[in-house]
Order: C-alpha cells, then structure tokens, then sequence
C-alpha cells in the first residue's frame, strides 16, 4: 500500500514538473522569436502569448483538477485497500492460528503415539533380552536339560504336597531320576524323567536343506529311542518302581510334532513302558494323583470320622431328652397357669357378687302391738338382699 501510493505521489510531482517546463518553455520560445521577428509581430507574438498564457491557466485548472481527483481517487483506493488489507490480516490470523493449533494438536497426537512407540520398543528390547537368554540356555545342553528339569518341577510342586515327591532321589541301582513320586497306600513311588534330547531336535529345525532334515530327523528318532530305553533299564525296577515311566517334553508343540511324525517311537515307548508326557498331560497326571492321595488320606482317618459321628449322634440323643425334659417342664408350667386362671376368674366373680349387693330402706306402717315399745313404732327397718347368681 505504501508502494502504491509513493508511485501515485512521484506521478503528481512529475506531472506539475513537466506542465512547468512546458511553461517555461513556452515562454522561452516567445523573447527568441521576438527578438528576431522585430516590431511588426509584436502584436501577434503579444497575442499568442496571451493565448499561451490563458492556455496555461487553463493547463493549471486541469492540473489541479486532476491533481484533486487524483487525492480524492487516492483517498479512497487508500480506504479501499486499507479494508482489504485488514480483512486479509483477520483472515490470514485466523488461518494461522487454526494451523497453529492443528500443528499442535498432531504434535500432542505425535508425541503419545512416540511414547507408545517408546513403551513398545522398550517391551521388545526386554523381550529380546530374555530371547537372548533363552537361547544362551538352550544352547547349553546341561542348562537345556535344567530348563525343562525346571519346569517339572514346578508343575510338580504346585499340585503336589510337600512330602509326597523328591527331586534326585537315589534309589537301589545307583540311579538318579529326575523325580520321584510316591504313590498312595503303600504302592510303589512314580519316576519321572526331564532329560529330553532336545539338541537333536533343535539341530533338525535348524536343517536347511532337506538331506541335512533327513539326517536330522535319523538323529533325533535314535537319540529319543536310546533314551527310552535307558529309562526302562534304569528306572523301571520290579517291586520298587512303577512298571511304567514318564519322560517329561518340556514344550506342547514339541510333543505333538513327535505323536504326529515319530509315532512309532511313541508305539515302541509304550511298549517300554514309558510315557511320553507334555506339562498339560503331567498336570493331569499329577491331578489324579493327588485325588487317589486324598481318597487314601480320607480312608484312612475314617474310623476318626466314624468317631465323631458318634460323638454326635450322642450330642444329638442327650439334646432330644434335654428338649423333651423341657417340653415336660413348659407344659407343666402351662397347667399351673390355667389353674391359676381359674382361680382368678373365681376371684373375679365373687367380686362382682360383691359388686351387686343391694341395700334397701323402708318405713312400714306400725302395728298395733303391745309387746312393741314406743321407740321402736315409727322406725324403719333395714332389710339386706343378696342376689344370688346363676
């Protein structure tokens, strides 16, 4: 707007300077030619003058008329402009500040969805950790065999009481199951074995072409074979084991990868005698267990509960003659009541008897007698009723 008007300025000036000049050299033009036209054009250069004079003014009018209508039509551009400016300044305000706060607002969203990302992040980095600590201990045969050794023993010691299982027990051979469980009623105790060939099957899912899977796979059906049978010749001990053995998978899809593709190690372990067991089915195992001990440990204070029956058929046999001696009681106490109802309404009615004597007075006329005295004519006698009731 400035720009604007400063040019519409600099139009004015240079107009009124050139009208000016226009002017000067008019008038300039005029003395030269009469200095060379000599007197006799005089006159007419006199008249021509004039005439540029009047013109001149009549330039000046014009100049200044337009220089009027020009700061009138500056005026109100100014106006014109200014509105606009100001309107365009609201509108380009009201434009900033809602980006302002649309900005700010995707900034907030931006920095909760960051924090998120952050949190996740850091649940991966831990998840990594523990990843990479997993497989440090799986990649230790002896820490691998602890791991899944670990995990028996828990399921054992959550379902079980405490002195019911032992962990590492020896028994008559030398040998050292995993654990041992003992059985109720006198039976022999249970073995469980944790020590799964899980190299072998982790060197199979780590094949990469299908002759190494193959070789693998051998591998693995022989190292799960050879484990059977160490179970059977070392744990299943006539008389003082089980005759069957548990051979504890520490993983669910494991144990069903072997059902699905080496079922007939599984039909060779079952004609071992050796379960092969996942946590679920040792869980279940275990349940079992447990309620043929509870059954045993109910069989066997019987005759203490047989006792306490007893004790409270007699509680119940001493309460039913407490009860009767009471009834006894209560309904002797109800005769003496009614007997003494009886009574009361005997009081009761003689009072009313009492209640509905009558006296009457009256004078009788006297009687001529001789055997009468003279104080005794002329008074009256008394004379009491009784009215008798029903």
């Amino acid at each position: 707007m400035d720009a604007v008007m400063a040019r519409l300025a600099a139009a004015d000036t240079a107009m009124l300077a050139m009208a000016g000049a226009l002017c000067i050299l008019i008038a300039a033009l005029v003395i030269l030619l009469a200095r060379r036209g000599g007197g006799r054009q005089e006159k007419g250069l006199e008249r021509e003058l004039q005439q540029l004079v009047q013109a001149q003014s009549e330039m000046q009018g014009r100049m200044a008329t337009m220089a009027e209508l020009f700061g009138s039509r500056q005026s109100e551009l100014n106006a014109a402009l200014g509105s606009r400016l100001d309107g365009l300044s609201q509108r380009i305000g009201t434009t900033l500040h809602q980006q302002h706060q649309t900005t700010h607002e995707n900034l907030r969203r931006l920095q909760e969805r960051l924090a998120v990302i952050d949190a996740a992040q850091n649940n991966i980095q831990s998840l990594a950790k523990d990843v990479v600590g997993l497989q440090a201990i799986l990649s230790n045969k002896q820490t691998r065999g602890a791991f899944g050794q670990g995990r028996m023993e828990a399921i054992i010691a959550d379902a079980l009481p405490a002195g019911s299982f032992r962990f590492q027990a020896t028994l008559s051979n030398g040998t050292r199951p995993d654990c041992v469980v003992d059985m109720p009623n006198g039976a022999p105790p249970l073995i469980i074995d944790a020590k799964f060939p899980l190299e072998s099957w982790n060197a199979m899912r780590a094949a990469e072409s299908d002759e190494a899977a193959r070789a693998a796979s051998q591998r693995f059906r022989r190292d799960l074979e050879t484990h059977l049978r160490d179970i059977a010749s070392k744990y299943l001990l006539p008389g003082e084991t089980q005759d069957t053995a548990f051979l504890f998978v520490p993983s669910e899809s494991i144990f069903a990868d072997i059902h699905e593709h080496y079922e007939a190690v599984v039909q060779r372990a079952h004609a071992m005698r050796v379960v092969i067991v996942s946590p679920t089915l040792l869980l279940l195992s275990i349940q079992v267990v447990q309620a043929v001990m509870k059954d045993q440990r109910m069989r066997e204070q019987a005759h203490l509960i047989q006792g306490e029956v007893a004790n409270l058929l007699a509680d119940l046999t001493r309460l039913n003659e407490r009860v009767a001696k009471l009834e006894n009681h209560f309904n002797q106490a109800r005769q003496d009541v009614e007997t003494i109802r009886i009574s009361t309404g005997k009081i009761a009615r003689r009072g009313e008897r009492i209640a509905t004597l009558e006296f009457e007075t009256g004078r009788k006329e006297a009687e001529p007698s001789s055997t009468l005295d003279e104080g005794q004519q002329g008074l009256g006698r008394m004379k009491l009723r009784v009215v008798d009731e029903d």
